[in-house]
């Protein structure tokens, strides 16, 4: 990816597993806004690691209109069909205003 010329620090890894292990080192937090593949795989992954008890920092859904309500009704599928264990189940924590996010 192409650096952007604003940022404050810039971390260049050999691979995605290695970038995707450094972001979970910096964070506190985790906030998947709209985006694609990329942005879903991240952050199921991050679920994916706190349902195994590797972290417990929060994991919030940027449901800008609505963007997530097909994921979140996924993950609801899954836990009624019995393929998500209610005690290892991972909630998100689904923000509808983008403001309210950094509040």
């Amino acid at each position: 990816e192409t650096a952007l010329d604003r940022l404050d620090e810039l971390l260049i890894t050999d691979n995605m597993h290695e970038r995707k292990h450094k972001m979970f080192e910096k964070s506190d937090a985790f906030v998947a806004l709209p985006g694609g593949i990329g942005t879903v795989e991240e952050i199921v992954e991050i679920m994916t690691w706190a349902q195994l008890g590797h972290h417990r920092k929060p994991i919030v859904f940027g449901n800008v209109n609505g963007f997530w309500d097909p994921m979140t009704a996924l993950l609801d599928h899954m836990a009624g069909e019995g393929f998500i264990h209610t005690a290892q189940r991972v909630k998100p924590l689904v923000v509808n205003d983008p403001e309210a996010i950094v509040a």
